[in-house]
């Protein structure tokens, strides 16, 4: 009898205590819930702006002032995330939020030595005190902390826990989480830092701003000895390894965080989502070397004078690198202006799309004679740069040299209305006078386009006359990306083929570029532009108040950026683009009458002379032996172009018509297979003229 009253008190006790602790159980669940921890979605970061390859290229501080990079466990080093678990929280993966043999063995530490030797702090108690700011260090606070832990560890998974307290953790002042410290003492991401560097990160957030390197050297380098100390005597590293990590020094520099591209990156700002980056297509090394060149020039050009850069690549219209001003921050050069967007006059130059008009229409080739000498064009009375003339010059004597008056006198034939339409095909609107129609005076400057116009122009010259329309990622999401023609290949390659050939400023290196300079009028602006056969770089240099700088060129000012900005880059040179099949040079001993000298008639039509209306096939000459990759899938058709004649025209092949006729004066014609062919045009008067050819 009595054992089985015993066993039914048994019962009734274990029954009672398994429902006191179910009631408890429930009770804390519904406190649990009552009461969460204040555990946001989503931190309060900085807004990154990052470039094409994800790395940081400017940060902006959180609206309460802190520099607080959001981190995640692939951006930092590994070491350093054992390193920190192993000195402050040994069984982090293995506890749920407190670690009880890690408190015992404070309290028994505390307890026989009167003081705190070591704490019982987990890693998830330490967040619940970064996200839940302690008033004190009672005992009640520190319960707050261990109950806060376990609702922590019962909400984030180990990693997420990581990932806060690497982004939360104070580093000393305005310095939050490890990477914005290893930015700041190291100038460097988290991703790979050595042992000294990963030891005095471990350190630093116990007692931040008494062990902060900048302001108390001793101490963060007693405090980062002490971490490597417990290292070893954790087995993590080796006793050699310790000592060499030790003797590395420890700098006392606080580096500003980066702060790159910034007029790109403030255009960004109003795209910011909480949490997630920005991106440009920016390159940071190309970002970095073109920013120092800007600075370095500046400083040597003088005060108030402040030079833009933009570097693109031609085969996909990514802006790589721009500058918007010498130093964003220097008021006394307007720095915050950014003047790749700013209309200004581009000197001259824009006349290599006006020869390349005209290498379009067969009105030229490179050693057409050209007379440089004063001439009116009904009041308007071109003059050059050195107010001297050189008399017969070449055409590509004339563009190399950037002459003006026979820029003016081929603009004058190819029309500038025609070259006007030409630059808005290619998405380039340059800025006329009010109520002005396109006027020879554009051939010089005057009419007003941006930097980033002009790069984008001359990404046709280095992409086979294709240009593509800028971005930097700035652009809204709707913003139209065109690919447009801006010179047919052929004209295309005599431009490069010329401007390849302009003489390096005195002391710059040859790099295999072509390039072109231009000079506003009354000195305002100086402009270079030049580019390989994948990258462009644009430079204007200027005062952007728009103030005449005496002895302003683009020559002498601009050019010499453009060259140290190729190199300062780091990217490597691309050949230029190689001649097209079909494309000849002939010396000017084989040139054709009607190209051997540029004049024009009273119709308007370039000619030998005025008495001479029969149309005449300039290319290809008679006897020509063209290539054409005739034999292979990829065959280029024959470009053919005339002179004089009444239009329209039609075109025979061996005696047979190509299709159609045409008031132009250029026709293509693709040969069915090699050997002599005999080519015939006719005009409207009925007046023909024929060559013959040997396509290979």
């Amino acid at each position: 009898m009595l054992s089985r009253k015993l066993l039914r008190r048994a019962a009734i006790t274990a029954a009672s205590c398994a429902g006191a602790l179910a009631l408890s159980t429930a009770g804390l669940w519904e406190l649990d819930r009552a009461f969460p921890p204040p555990l946001p979605a989503e931190l309060t970061v900085s807004t990154e702006v990052q470039d094409r390859d994800g790395q940081l290229l400017r940060a902006f501080a959180t609206p309460d002032g802190y520099w607080r990079l959001e981190t995640r466990l692939d951006q930092v080093d590994k070491q350093f995330v054992d390193m920190l678990v192993t000195y402050e929280d040994k069984r982090f993966w293995d506890h749920e939020g407190v670690d009880v043999l890690a408190l015992a063995r404070a309290a028994g530490q505390f307890a026989t030595s009167g003081h705190i030797v070591s704490g019982g702090s987990t890693l998830s108690m330490q967040l619940a005190r970064l996200i839940e700011p302690r008033e004190s260090r009672s005992l009640g606070s520190k319960i707050k902390q261990m109950l806060r832990a376990i609702q922590i560890e019962r909400r984030l998974s180990k990693r997420e826990i990581l990932e806060r307290y690497l982004t939360l953790a104070p580093y000393g002042g305005n310095l939050e989480g490890v990477r914005a410290a290893s930015l700041a003492y190291f100038g460097k991401e988290p991703k790979r830092l050595t042992v000294s560097e990963a030891a005095l990160l471990v350190a630093l957030p116990q007692l931040p701003e008494r062990r902060r390197p900048d302001r108390n050297l001793q101490i963060a380098h007693a405090a980062r000895d002490r971490v490597l100390t417990r290292m070893v005597s954790s087995g993590l590293l080796g006793e050699r390894e310790a000592a060499r990590a030790a003797l590395d020094d420890v700098s006392g520099l606080r580096r500003t965080l980066p702060a790159l591209a910034a007029h790109a990156a403030y255009a960004m700002l109003p795209k910011a989502v909480p949490g997630q980056p920005l991106q440009l297509t920016i390159r940071k090394s190309v970002q970095e070397g073109l920013e120092q060149v800007a600075r370095d020039a500046a400083t040597k050009l003088g005060p108030r004078l402040s030079v833009a850069m933009v570097l693109a690549d031609a085969r996909t219209g990514d802006i790589l690198g721009e500058v918007g001003s010498a130093n964003f921050f220097d008021a006394s050069r307007s720095g915050w202006i950014d003047m790749t967007k700013i209309v200004r006059s581009p000197g001259s130059t824009l006349k290599p799309f006006i020869y390349g008009l005209a290498f379009e229409q067969g009105l030229v080739a490179q050693e057409t004679l050209i007379d440089d000498s004063p001439v009116d064009f009904s009041g308007y009375r071109p003059k050059n740069f050195d107010m001297g003339y050189q008399g017969d010059v070449s055409i590509r004597q004339a563009l190399q040299l950037s002459l003006n008056v026979p820029a003016i006198r081929v603009l004058d034939a190819v029309g500038p209305t025609r070259l006007m339409a030409r630059f808005r095909q290619a998405g380039v609107n340059p800025i006329l006078p009010v109520n002005e129609a396109p006027g020879l005076a554009i051939g010089l400057g005057g009419v007003g386009v941006t930097l980033r116009d002009l790069v984008q122009l001359y990404t046709g010259l280095a992409n086979g006359g294709k240009t593509h329309t800028l971005h930097d990622g700035t652009e809204p999401a709707s913003a139209e990306r065109t690919t447009a023609t801006i010179l047919d290949n052929q004209a295309n390659w005599q431009i490069i083929d010329i401007l390849s050939g302009v003489k390096p400023p005195e002391g710059a290196l040859q790099r295999g570029i072509a390039y072109k300079t231009g000079t506003s009028y009354g000195y305002r602006d100086a402009w270079s532009v030049g580019f390989d056969g994948r990258y462009v770089l644009g430079v204007w240099v200027g005062r952007p108040d728009a103030g005449a700088v005496p002895g302003l060129s683009g020559y002498v000012s601009a050019a010499p950026i453009l060259f140290e900005g190729f190199v300062r880059s780091g990217l490597a040179t691309v050949p230029l683009p190689g001649k097209p099949p079909g494309v000849l040079s002939p010396k000017r001993e084989d040139l054709p009458m009607t190209l051997a000298r540029f004049g024009t008639g009273s119709d308007g039509l370039v000619q030998a002379t005025p008495t001479e209306p029969a149309p005449t096939i300039i290319f290809p000459p008679d006897g020509a032996r063209v290539d054409l990759g005739t034999n292979s899938a990829d065959a280029s058709p024959l470009v053919l172009k005339l002179q004089g004649g009444r239009a329209p025209f039609r075109w025979l092949a061996n005696g047979k018509p190509l299709t159609g006729i045409d008031r132009r004066r250029t026709a293509t014609w693709q040969p069915d297979g090699t050997g002599y062919s005999t080519l015939t045009v006719i005009d409207a008067a009925g007046r023909a003229a024929s060559v013959k050819v040997f396509v290979e």
